[in-house]
């Protein structure tokens, strides 16, 4: 039994760490194409771009586990059961889920490991992902032209290129406006071609240009009608221009480390504690502040203070109903439009204050549900590789192929759906429509009893993937000469 497990087991190795290198790169793409106009252009050197993907890597890593797990279980049992292997060790009297016995351990292993992952390592790697990421982002680019559009990269100038020679990185066609000294456009000057090189320090950026002519004019003052206007013309001209904050500079790391992402468990129910603290505290001030009727606002008082023996002499029983009558005077016209008065004032500055609180209270309950989010999150995506190994293996067992044909293609629709549903109950939690919990456990609860009805029918050798179980049942459900006809034009493609 030793030797099987440890044959079943270098079956799955294999795999495994290939289709997990496989999805990781995938995933590596997908984030390349997503900043890629934030990395291009930046004259970045490649340790910092090797530093940015490896960082990058190591935040793809929860949602690969699951992924390589599912393709690597499906590929395993679907070319044990393609060579027959599964048929002779069910035949010497194994179960499948002995067969599956080592692998089960292997999973759990995998689970506790990206549970680790998750909570330790992935809050540190966020954080210099982030940093980096940001500091990246604030980089200047080095000069990046684009032909017929204006560029204010030059610290004092705008530039526009009418072409660009890639093969010689001429400049033709450049129209330059000089706004150094606060000028607006005073200075303009009109250029055939030129080159742009920037020093070795990279202080200054060096423009070349020829055969052009400069225009200038001077500040308009009041009380003036004319102005002098100068035209001068060049056969070369060289702009050098000073380049502030040109080298990379990275930012503090201590402005990031405080966010959801950077977190781990116990870090996250604090500052999750604190919030909801804050948040309670925030929403009973706004509730006493605002004014209602009389006797409103003495119940909401003696709740909000939690004053037992204030809120019994206030108990719901005894205000059923009020009578807008007895609030107004009884005879008295004269005194009712007052009333009206001071209850529309009251009205309009509830509002006001609704509208002004409302969206700050919104903000603050979002960054609540983004801590709680993530804490779950650590647990899901952990528990998402068990759940994709229960689905992976008796699937790959009841179809019955290997390789990276039918498995990829299942593993991708079976990955599909639970990101769609893993979205959907997260954007509910998100929004307060569903429970936190529910929404952030909706995928596990919709694909955990499948992985168990799977694992039931192929430890019961279930015909469930069988072409002869479907066309059986077709014949139950639709006309006889219909099916005729599809079994017909079946043969006869067959013999072609």
């Amino acid at each position: 039994m030793k030797r099987l497990h440890w044959y079943v087991f270098k079956t799955f190795v294999g795999p495994f760490f290939m289709t997990f290198f496989i999805c990781v790169f995938i995933l590596l793409m997908q984030f390349l194409w997503k900043y890629v106009d934030d990395l291009v252009g930046k004259g970045l050197d490649w340790g910092i771009l090797a530093e940015l993907l490896f960082y990058a890597t190591f935040g793809l890593l929860p949602f690969a586990f699951p992924l390589a797990m599912l393709l690597a279980s499906i590929m395993t049992f679907g070319e044990l059961g393609e060579n027959y292997e599964l048929v002779a060790m069910k035949s010497s009297g194994i179960s499948l889920f002995r067969i599956m016995k080592p692998l089960i351990l292997v999973a759990l292993l995998i689970t506790g490991t990206a549970f680790f992952f998750a909570n330790y390592i992935l809050p540190h790697t966020n954080l210099r992902f982030t940093t980096l990421l940001w500091s990246v982002k604030e980089q200047r680019p080095e000069m990046v032209l684009q032909e017929g559009v204006f560029t204010s990269d030059i610290d004092g100038y705008s530039v526009r290129v009418g072409k660009i020679d890639n093969k010689t990185n001429t400049l033709h066609d450049i129209l330059i406006y000089d706004h150094t000294n606060n000028k607006t456009n005073e200075s303009v000057t009109v250029a055939d071609s030129g080159f742009l090189n920037i020093t070795e320090d990279k202080n200054y950026m060096v423009l070349t240009l020829y055969n052009g002519e400069n225009f200038s004019e001077e500040s308009m003052e009041s009380g003036k009608t004319n102005y002098p206007f100068r035209r001068d013309r060049f056969y070369k001209q060289v702009l050098n221009v000073r380049v502030m904050n040109f080298d990379f500079q990275r930012r503090d790391e201590n402005v990031f480390r405080n966010s959801y992402r950077m977190l781990n468990i116990k870090q996250l129910m604090y500052a999750k504690d604190s919030l909801e603290t804050d948040y309670k505290l925030r929403v009973r001030n706004f509730v006493l502040n605002t004014r209602y009727m009389s006797h409103l606002n003495l119940r909401l008082y003696a709740r909000m203070m939690k004053n037992d023996s204030l809120l019994a002499s206030y108990a719901a029983d005894s205000i059923k109903y009020i009578d807008p009558a007895i609030l107004l005077p009884g005879n008295n016209m004269w005194n009712r439009p007052e009333v009206f008065h001071n209850a529309l004032y009251t009205a309009r500055n509830n509002f006001q204050e609704i509208n002004n609180i409302e969206n700050n209270l919104y903000g603050r309950k979002r960054r609540i549900n983004a801590h709680s989010m993530e804490f779950h999150r650590k647990f899901t995506l952990s528990f998402a590789v068990l759940i994709f190994f229960f689905i992976g293996a008796p699937l790959g067992a009841i179809i019955r192929k290997g390789g990276l044909g039918m498995p990829v293609v299942v593993s991708i629709l079976l990955f599909i759906l639970y990101y769609i549903f893993s979205m959907t109950g997260e954007k509910s939690a998100r929004e307060d429509v569903w429970n936190m919990t529910a929404g952030m456990w909706f995928s596990t609860f919709v694909f955990l009893p499948v992985g168990i009805f799977l694992t039931y029918k192929a430890v019961t050798d279930s015909a469930i993937m069988s072409a002869e179980t479907y066309t059986n049942f077709l014949r139950k459900i639709l006309p006889a000469g219909l099916i005729k006809r599809f079994l017909k034009h079946e043969d006869i493609t067959t013999d072609q």
